[in-house]
């Protein structure tokens, strides 16, 4: 299920992790992650930028490799078809993944259907399809702010809002 991720998991954080946790802390800066709050990010990866909220976190990935680097609950699937509830994360989040879902329009309503408030979504600019991600995006979530990163844009959507 993981193939590349799989592979590279063992140097994944070398290559990845300060990135990752730059954008983390690029979020926490935007909004508020309260103590009593759940998370949940898709497309997880190793979840070490995850260390950064002050919450309860979960994640998933298709990478099982990567899966057995987490600290966190952690469950191996797929964007497209989360094994949640409905409403069962104040904030769901996904770091520059969304480029590698298989259907982004889905991938995205998912994680409107299992968020409670907060669906936070960074796209990497370099990705061929951004355009269209973008679109998926503004058509599915309501977004109420972006934010350019070096190599992502930001979009912060809250649920009550649509």
């Amino acid at each position: 299920m993981g193939g590349y991720y799989d592979a590279i998991a063992p140097g994944y954080d070398k290559l990845h992790g300060e990135e990752q946790l730059s954008k983390a802390n690029l979020i926490l800066q935007n909004m508020e992650v309260k103590p009593s709050d759940v998370l949940l990010d898709v497309g997880c990866g190793s979840a070490k930028a995850l260390s950064v909220f002050g919450c309860e976190k979960f994640g998933i990935d298709p990478s099982f490799e990567l899966l057995k680097l987490a600290k966190i609950p952690v469950v191996q699937g797929v964007a497209e078809k989360l094994p949640f509830s409905a409403n069962s994360f104040d904030i769901v989040l996904s770091l520059t993944a969304v480029h590698h879902f298989s259907d982004v329009k889905k991938s995205l309503q998912e994680m409107l259907r299992v968020s409670r408030r907060d669906v936070v979504v960074s796209v990497l600019k370099k990705a061929q399809n951004f355009k269209e991600i973008e679109s998926n995006i503004l058509s599915v979530l309501s977004v109420y702010k972006r934010v350019d990163e070096t190599h992502d844009v930001i979009f912060f959507a809250r649920k009550s809002f649509k």
